[in-house]
């Protein structure tokens, strides 16, 4: 009895986990979508290769360990499961999580597809549905997301039944099971409940449309813009920014950019002008990185501006690499500048390896590199960057000498290799001596005679022209600004 006791608390405070974790963005409860973190992402010009995330800022509230770990004592061990899987240990779970864990027994029984397409017995989803109505928030958080699992056709029509109950709680969970399914059947339902008298119901509505990007929701969405609750424009705005033939929704976007008085619904605005790649926007998205109050707008333009690769917004991008007092937009902007491309910023670039910030510094040796000029005389701030204090400051550095093939650099790139420890920014200094025209005799010979087998093969693929070993540093902009 004391261990089902210990599940049922431990259902309940692992629903918290799981709602704090998956809906930090949205302070709605469980039933609520999260507009931020949930939806698709169309991602450009990304190698996939050696990512940086900054963890921290992405985060949700803080849990109660110590309620937490109580509770998980005596805990049934595939409840356990899920809630780890949800948690998902940012971005290093799943298929390449440890091979030994401490609940590796229980998840032998279930592989990753266990709750993602395979159809499930029609009595389990009668449970399931049920489990919408409950007043357990855990019960119709876990209802919901395995419901979420199955094919539209199946589980369509049960929940647009549930989207006209008389329940707010249901119609919002059920609004949240469309979205998660992506179901066709649920757009003109859906958009009635746009105009639904609770907030989280128009919230998941709008969020839900996004999820499913039929063409017929656009303009219900834009009529939402001005909606009264915040949560339900941050959706609106989001979904509208995730759907391929929404220019025609430029105009309002830029609207809501430009006025309105949510800095989140603003920076959302500017993250759908940039993810729909929107040239009428470029002038609105300069004047909000040179003057909104916000730091997360400006960051958010600055990234738009760069996605979009305008060269309008060069000017502006090089005012706030110079002028803005936060890291973030500054890394952002010098960012955007590479992504760009153009050469004319190279001297704002070059401006930059001396930012106060490693993260702005090792970014714009990262820029400089992209623009792969060859026979470019790489700046003397790029070569001080050799010796920076900063690991993968150093790292990018000797990349994007290595893509400028700049012979002056030899000497700088020689004494840098001497005095460096790190095994990575070694291959990649032997990559930029080599794509730089080493021909010194007692160098390669020591490259090729050092005890180090990852050394001795970076030398010879060096020699052998081959362009492929480590590394690619590729910076994201810290956190990848997605709503």
């Amino acid at each position: 009895m004391a261990g089902k006791m210990n599940g049922v608390r431990m259902q309940r405070i692992l629903g918290l986990v799981i709602a704090t974790l998956a809906f930090s963005s949205l302070a709605g409860g469980p039933a609520v979508a999260d507009v931020q973190g949930s939806m698709k992402v169309r991602i450009r010009n990304v190698h996939v290769g050696n990512v940086r995330l900054d963890q921290g800022r992405r985060r949700g509230l803080p849990i109660d360990v110590t309620a937490l770990l109580t509770a998980a004592k005596g805990a049934p061990p595939m409840v356990c499961v899920l809630a780890a899987n949800s948690i998902g240990n940012w971005g290093w779970g799943g298929w390449n999580d440890a091979p030994a864990t401490p609940l590796s027994a229980a998840k032998a029984g279930m592989n990753s597809g266990d709750f993602e397409s395979d159809p499930m017995p029609a009595a389990d989803l009668q449970q399931l549905y049920a489990g919408l109505a409950s007043d357990d928030g855990c019960v119709r958080e876990l209802s919901v997301r395995l419901i979420g699992t199955q094919k539209p056709e199946v589980v369509g029509a049960e929940l647009v039944s549930r989207l006209g109950s008389g329940d707010i709680a249901l119609r919002a969970v059920a609004a949240l099971g469309l979205g998660l399914v992506e179901a066709q059947g649920g757009v003109e339902p859906l958009i009635r409940t746009l105009r639904d008298g609770s907030v989280d119901v128009r919230a998941n509505s709008a969020w839900a449309l996004g999820r499913i990007e039929n063409g017929r929701a656009l303009a219900p969405l834009v009529a939402v813009f001005g909606d009264g609750a915040e949560k339900v424009r941050l959706a609106a705005v989001a979904s509208v920014g995730h759907m391929d033939d929404s220019t025609s929704s430029i105009p309002a976007l830029i609207r809501v950019l430009r006025q309105d008085n949510s800095p989140a619904v603003r920076r959302v605005a500017a993250w759908a002008l940039g993810n729909l790649e929107a040239h009428d926007g470029v002038t609105a998205l300069i004047d909000a990185l040179a003057k909104d109050s916000d730091t997360r707008v400006r960051e958010m333009s600055a990234w738009a501006l760069g996605n979009i690769e305008d060269r309008r917004g060069v000017p502006a991008l090089g005012a706030a690499i110079r002028g803005d007092a936060e890291e973030r937009v500054r890394e952002t902007a010098v960012w955007s500048l590479g992504n760009i491309g153009d050469r004319s910023a190279m001297d704002i670039l070059a401006a930059a390896t001396g930012d106060r910030n490693p993260n702005v510094r090792g970014t714009a040796a990262w820029a400089i590199g992209n623009m792969d000029d060859e026979g470019t005389h790489a700046p003397p701030g790029l070569l001080k960057l050799l010796g920076d204090d900063d690991t993968d400051t150093r790292l990018k550095a000797a990349w994007a000498l290595g893509q400028l093939e700049d012979a002056t650099a030899l000497p700088a790139i020689r004494d840098a290799l001497k005095a460096e420890k790190n095994d990575r920014v070694r291959r990649a200094l032997i990559r930029a001596l080599m794509k730089s025209g080493e021909s010194s005799q007692q160098t390669l010979t020591q490259l090729l005679s050092s005890s180090d087998p990852q050394i001795r093969e970076a030398a010879v693929r060096g020699i052998a022209g081959a362009r492929s070993f480590d590394p690619w540093p590729w910076p994201w902009p810290r956190p990848r600004p997605y709503p």
